[in-house]
């Protein structure tokens, strides 16, 4: 008779040969009518492996999955002992990582008269399948138009001069160059209200089969800030006063969002302005009359107004050479701040008041934000925006922009973006903010990031403009 070692051995070889192999950082897709007979999958031998299941259908007889890396266990299912384990799957995802040795068994419990699909994947470089962390970006929308960005991949090198030869650059008049790789980024968006994304399977799988609103005007790489780049999307045939989720995909299997949103009305009358590689972060809508002779009824490096871009080029040239009069490089005005550092935060502010922000509230709430939707779960009222009234006798916040014939809202820049520049800046330009006490929110958005406290104002704690719930309350570009 043989050894009861042996015995268990020449078990665990018969079951994973008559499993089948699943391929390390590979994901198989089945169907549940389709598993093989017995419905186990040989796992892949790694010190540090992580098994992810993906539900791509919805349905009431929901399958379960049960795995083991013991070689004793030849019945890796609901009673298979204590080295059996179960994947708990969470609104459609599971997850599982452990030590795989010398491999292991993965059997699915799956009632094999319907048709779920779902998926599997093997790796030992972190889970194939995923929840991202990060969401999708709103830039801004029209009444029929949305800006929209994936999450941030590759952030720039920021390259800070040295002395003697302490050169700054001048405004970008090109875009930087991508990236010769991105990740592969699919947009999905959905009216709220009669297609609710959110209540199916969380998966990437689940969320990419499903019928995406409007058509992509456009879709390009774009380096709208230090966070990375961004694959950036203007969707055009969108509906007026609609609530939209959007969700990005990466690579078909990890899934960004929900993120939510929602588009101006009918007479909204901004259109929007992207492509300034000397602005980059000037991505929503701005008061100027429609553009003419455009694909896109939108605003780029190309068909801007003159008047403005060579306004800001003349102001950050002038700038540069009063910043470049201190001996950068040399005598430190700071242990923390550069030269380099104060060039790009004064950028960043003129960006910001030189492109005023079209806004609109909510038609749902006056003290909601340009438009919005909030959170079910917020304990607490949504703060007014900055929004300020622009009647057609009203000068226009920068004087190189034309003067509009029908009203409009003007969504004040964010404060901290002034204080941003103070903070980071040397002393002997002068440059400073005003004081929430003495009228600050005549021309900023006071107390979303930092709060309005006397003893919090200018101290650049961490916040938010806006939120993934379609949220802005001031601009931050």
């Amino acid at each position: 008779m043989l050894p009861e070692t042996l015995i268990c051995l020449l078990n665990a070889a018969l079951i994973q040969a008559a499993s089948v192999q699943l391929s390390l950082n590979t994901v198989i897709s089945l169907n549940a009518q389709t598993l093989p007979s017995p419905p186990t999958f040989s796992v892949p031998a790694a010190q540090d492996l992580t098994i992810t299941v993906a539900f791509c259908s919805t349905g009431t007889s929901l399958p379960r999955f049960f795995v083991t890396n013991s070689s004793s266990v030849d019945d890796p299912g609901p009673d298979g002992g204590q080295d059996v384990f179960e994947i708990s799957v969470d609104e459609g995802l599971g997850t599982f990582t452990g030590i795989f040795s010398d491999g292991g068994v993965l059997a699915v419990d799956a009632d094999s008269s319907t048709s779920f699909i779902f998926e599997i994947g093997a790796s030992d470089n972190g889970p194939l399948h995923e929840v991202l962390a990060t969401f999708p970006l709103f830039g801004d929308s029209t009444s029929n138009q949305a800006l929209l960005f994936s999450p941030p991949f590759d952030p720039p090198e920021l390259v800070q001069p040295s002395y003697p030869n302490y050169t700054l650059p001048g405004p970008s008049l090109s875009p930087p160059s991508p990236p010769q790789s991105s990740p592969n980024f699919t947009i999905v968006i959905a009216p709220t209200s009669s297609q609710n994304l959110t209540s199916l399977p969380q998966t990437a799988c689940m969320i990419s089969n499903q019928s995406s609103s409007g058509n992509i005007a456009n879709e390009s790489l774009w380096l709208r800030d230090e966070e990375g780049w961004r694959t950036q999307w203007i969707i055009e045939g969108l509906s007026p006063q609609t609530n939209y989720t959007a969700y990005v995909v990466e690579g078909n299997q990890k899934l960004s969002g929900p993120m939510y949103f929602i588009t101006k009305s009918a007479v909204f009358s901004c259109p929007l302005a992207a492509f300034l590689p000397y602005c980059p972060g000037v991505t929503y809508a701005v008061p100027l009359p429609s553009p003419q002779n455009s694909d896109i009824l939108m605003y780029d490096s190309t068909n801007i107004p003159s008047s403005i871009s060579d306004t800001l080029a003349s102001y950050f040239t002038n700038f540069t050479t009063t910043l470049t009069t201190q001996a950068c490089g040399r005598d430190y005005y700071s242990p923390l701040q550069t030269c380099a550092d104060c060039q790009r935060s004064y950028f960043r502010w003129l960006c910001s008041v030189s492109f005023p922000r079209c806004g609109e509230a909510s038609p749902s709430s006056s003290s909601s934000t340009t438009p919005s939707i909030v959170s079910s779960t917020s304990d607490s009222p949504t703060p007014t925006s900055a929004l300020q009234p622009q009647s057609t006798s009203s000068s226009p916040r920068n004087a190189a922009f034309p003067t509009l014939n029908t009203p409009y809202e003007v969504l004040l820049p964010c404060i901290e973006t002034c204080q941003a520049a103070d903070r980071a800046c040397p002393n002997f330009l002068g440059f400073a903010c005003p004081l929430a006490r003495f009228n600050a929110n005549e021309s900023y958005g006071v107390g979303y990031i930092d709060g309005a406290e006397p003893d919090k104002e200018g101290l650049g704690v961490p916040g938010s403009a806006q939120d993934r719930w379609g949220n802005v309350w001031c601009n931050l570009v």
